[in-house]
């Protein structure tokens, strides 16, 4: 008699997935590695796993038509003789003109300016259209130094130091050659067509004493008018923050590795970094051991969605945060209106990520003239703001539920955490109980 061992189904490998083979594929074809734009896409603990309490008995709720809850803050308020005032602590991350379209960049000026927040330039510069339409607009110092000029120094409103960023913390920004337009290349002093890396660390300065002189030298070309902000990306956040307060900063921006990019190796996006929920509460630690928090203004950033998002970050300590791959969103990138396009892109809307090759449909992270024209900057611009002006009622929303009329008074108490993972990284409890991983009270 034959026996005849019955068939199992088939089983893929967790470790083995789909994407893991494909890119193993893809690899072994080409012998070069993958580059993209965004965000780390593996699924990281975030502010979805902390939850606000809520006032019931213990704490009374404002009523929400005739208690006022604030939601302005000032940044910049150490050295700058002219701190920057904000009706909301939601600001526009930087995004360079290079990465973005011309018509992107002033759309995100007009949405921010509508609803009383701040721009970023980004990397290469700044363009008349630009600061033209950007009431509040903040001019990232890099590394590369493209587009750099005292000029602009003294038309923006702050300068931002950029040290590291969150999708690449230790890494350099990469500007591929199809991007490089007459405008791009006249703007970075580089040949137009041709890929550009920008460096990984500044020139002039190797360390916060060199960092110092640096601060006051700008400081110095505006005459001590603008707020200095340092940007660096989740990696060692107390030591990073403590050392960019002793340099001279008046705001630190912390980018955790949710935060995007224009285009770096997709092994760096994945697994260099911290996540950002892990940043916040050791950068505000750096600030309290120092004296200085409140005094040096926080901004988190990386990942931010939606006014949840911006309520947690102030909960956990944080000034403001920074918004960018959203702000692409409402403008927007990755539309399923656009699905057919993208699709002869071989991706689909909601997964485009090939940012660095110039061809987007939506008309936002492209130089090609035809498809950035599709992009209607007035509109656009309408749409961010009306994005902006949702979270910062969502951020109230909850401040008030919290008990507590300004969104500055939210605190980590008001909150708890889902998970061990999230309840020891933003040292709030485990929901349903007293306990704070690795804090030894039960």
């Amino acid at each position: 008699m034959t026996y005849h061992n019955p068939p199992t189904t088939p089983r893929k490998s967790h470790t083995f997935d789909d994407y893991t083979l494909s890119e193993i594929r893809r690899a072994a074809q080409t012998g070069i590695y993958d580059i993209r734009g965004g965000g780390a896409k593996r699924k990281l603990p975030h502010f979805d796993d902390l939850l606000f309490l809520g006032a019931s008995m213990s704490r009374y709720p404002l009523e929400g038509y005739r208690e006022r809850c604030s939601t302005a803050v000032t940044l910049g308020t150490r050295y700058a003789k002219k701190p920057i005032e904000l009706k909301t602590p939601i600001t526009v991350a930087g995004m360079s003109f290079g990465a973005l379209s011309g018509q992107a960049k002033e759309a995100l000026g007009r949405g921010a300016t509508i609803a009383g927040t701040s721009t970023t330039t980004g990397d290469g510069g700044m363009t008349n259209e630009e600061r033209g339409h950007s009431k509040t607009l903040v001019y990232q110092y890099l590394p590369s130094r493209y587009g750099m000029n005292p000029d602009d120094l003294r038309r923006a409103d702050a300068i931002e130091l950029v040290v590291g960023q969150g999708a690449k913390p230790g890494g350099g920004g990469m500007l591929l050659g199809q991007k490089i337009s007459d405008r791009v290349a006249e703007m970075r002093t580089l040949p137009k067509g041709i890929d550009q890396r920008s460096s990984c660390r500044h020139p002039d300065w190797t360390g916060p004493d060199d960092l110092e002189i640096k601060i006051l030298e700008i400081r110095e070309i505006t005459d001590w008018q603008k707020p200095i902000y340092i940007k660096v990306g989740g990696a060692r956040p107390y030591y990073d923050v403590a050392l960019a307060v002793k340099a001279g900063a008046d705001v630190v921006v912390v980018d955790g590795m949710q935060g995007g990019t224009a285009a770096t190796q997709e092994v760096f996006i994945e697994h260099v970094g911290q996540p950002t929920l892990a940043c916040i509460r050791p950068a505000v630690q750096a600030l309290q051991d120092l004296g200085m928090h409140r005094k040096v203004q926080l901004i988190v950033s990386g990942g931010i969605r939606n006014g949840a998002d911006v309520a947690k970050a102030l909960a956990l300590g944080a000034d403001a945060v920074a918004v960018g791959t959203a702000c692409l969103v409402a403008l927007g990138d990755n539309d399923p209106a656009l699905e057919d396009e993208y699709r002869k892109l071989g991706t689909t809307a909601g997964a485009y990520d090939d940012w660095h090759e110039g061809r987007d449909p939506a008309g936002i992270t492209t130089q090609d003239p035809e498809l950035s024209k599709r992009l209607d900057p007035i509109r656009a611009g309408r749409r961010l703001a009306n994005y902006l002006k949702v979270m910062t009622l969502e951020l109230q929303t909850i401040a008030r539920a919290a008990g507590h009329n300004h969104v500055h008074n939210l605190e980590p108490e008001d909150l708890c955490a889902l998970t061990l993972e999230a309840a020891a990284m933003a040292r709030v409890p485990l929901a349903g109980t007293s306990w704070i991983p690795g804090q030894g009270n039960f």
